[in-house]
């Protein structure tokens, strides 16, 4: 899963980079309204974290230019106004959540995890592939019998996006797109590295890893023989 966080606040915005980062998110961050709106409008996200006082360009005219020309992104709103007319006019122009500084550390991320479920079709807490669970909330992956499969940050993000999209084949460039940010990279070398580890980690546990030559890769769902 990609994210946008635009925050003028450095401080704030690199412990915030870190954290999302550190739960095997892809982070993309900018400081100011005119960037954030450049930066949405040419790269896909998964979910915008957005400031209201911002150089340049305010977070709502932000807001307000990106559902004008159909821009479907989930968008947070994570300000230190807190009077009832600014959340209500942010909700209003769209924004799906809206958080007033300071916050909970795990309040915040309880608020990500949630914005990215709804965007993944309102999937209930945890998705089952044959005997695997991926809990989409705390993000973690178990087994039927209660066996936690302890996963990196990247071998993670990997998986979850293969969940979400099971049976599908999902290319190299949808991987790319989902597990990096603009000053980050992956080449097909290591994409064949996390692929290869996590067919690893799942064939103990019956789910298969299919390699789609030329096109990508494919979690497939366990036939039922019973």
């Amino acid at each position: 899963m990609r994210i946008l966080l635009v925050e003028d606040d450095l401080p704030l915005a690199e412990a915030l980079t870190s954290l999302l980062l550190g739960a095997g998110y892809a982070v993309d961050c900018v400081h100011d309204g005119t960037s954030a709106e450049l930066l949405a409008q040419s790269e896909r996200f998964d979910l915008v974290i957005l400031d209201l006082n911002l150089p340049e360009k305010d977070g709502l005219s932000v807001l307000r230019s990106l559902r004008s020309r159909r821009n479907p992104v989930p968008i947070l709103i994570l300000t230190a106004r807190s009077s009832p007319d600014d959340r209500v006019t942010g909700l209003d122009l769209g924004a799906d959540d809206y958080m007033i500084k300071p916050f909970d550390v795990r309040e915040f991320e309880a608020r990500v995890r949630n914005i990215l479920r709804r965007q993944a079709g309102g999937l209930s807490s945890t998705v089952w592939i044959g005997p695997v669970g991926f809990d989409m909330a705390a993000r973690r992956v178990t087994t039927a019998s209660g066996e936690l499969i302890d996963l990196p940050a990247r071998e993670l993000a990997l998986l979850e996006l293969l969940f979400l999209r099971a049976g599908r084949v999902v290319g190299k460039d949808s991987i790319v797109q989902s597990l990096t940010s603009l000053d980050d990279s992956l080449s097909d070398n290591a994409i064949e590295q996390y692929v290869s580890r996590l067919r690893r980690r799942l064939q103990p546990h019956g789910l298969h890893l299919r390699t789609a030559r030329g096109l990508g890769y494919m979690l497939e769902r366990p036939v039922d023989r019973g």
